[in-house]
């Protein structure tokens, strides 16, 4: 099954993977300046999230996105994933790293991180608030938690909006089909990363940013003051230029896609 995508632009491929409280439309205010700059802007929804169904058996993520690149021809490409889509990106990118030229990496979550306190704490309260039938409890909780103090009404809406229908939609499906887990070194990843957190997220992303920082050999951190865990959402208008930035210096307009 190919997961449902959209694609606008021509040039290099800019491969946008999305945060597991949202689904491709959190890029929303990325792929118009994408496009702007010269570059192909595809975006996914994984299994289970916007319009690609829960799958009805094992799967695999990562796999999802390398058929996806086969499909549209697309041989070298630059990867922008965040949180959950992150732990995602580091493994195409580690398992495939010929076919990854950079890698931006947003409040990523990784493979076996030991949670903090407040990161369990929402966890089991999201667990309970679900188990209880409290679809819209759960769906505000992910709204509060995830967005920093500069995210605007219009960015809640559209996280309510995504989060509820990932729920409604998994809550649906078959609660038997389990990721395909492949464990991976994410000191493989040869493509030069960007890692972003944000003082406004729970600690553990800022924790992760740095840990993956001195593991990867071609990566650098920043940490930006204003930032919750979405900041691609919270302020477009601060997270675009940063986004350009980085692909131009490490994957630039003209170089084959």
């Amino acid at each position: 099954m190919t997961i449902a995508h959209d694609v606008a632009g021509d040039g290099p491929t800019v491969v946008l993977l999305h945060s597991t409280v949202c689904d491709r439309r959190m890029w929303d205010p990325q792929v118009p300046a994408l496009v702007d700059a010269g570059y192909r802007a595809v975006r996914a929804d994984f299994r289970g999230f916007g319009e690609t169904p829960v799958p009805d058996g094992p799967y695999s993520d990562a796999r999802d996105v390398l058929d996806l690149l086969d499909l549209l021809g697309a041989e070298r490409v630059a990867v922008v994933a965040a949180s959950g889509g992150g732990r995602v990106g580091q493994e195409v990118a580690a398992r495939w790293p010929g076919r990854v030229g950079a890698l931006m990496l947003v409040s990523t979550a990784l493979g076996g991180h030991e949670p903090g306190a407040e990161l369990r704490a929402f966890g089991e309260r999201e667990e309970a608030l679900l188990a209880a039938g409290d679809v819209g409890g759960a769906t505000e909780l992910n709204v509060t938690t995830w967005l920093g103090p500069y995210a605007g009404e219009p960015a809640r809406a559209e996280v309510r909006e995504m989060q509820r229908h990932a729920f409604e939609t998994q809550l649906a499906g078959d609660a038997g089909a389990e990721p395909i887990r492949v464990e991976f070194d994410a000191s493989a990843i040869t493509a030069p990363t960007l890692l972003v957190s944000g003082a406004h997220d729970l600690p553990d992303f800022t924790r992760i940013a740095a840990t993956l920082a001195g593991r990867l050999p071609r990566a650098r951190h920043i940490a930006l003051d204003w930032a919750g865990h979405l900041p691609s959402l919270e302020r477009p208008e601060a997270f675009n230029p940063l986004l350009l930035d980085f692909l131009h210096a490490d994957f630039p307009p003209g170089r084959d896609a």
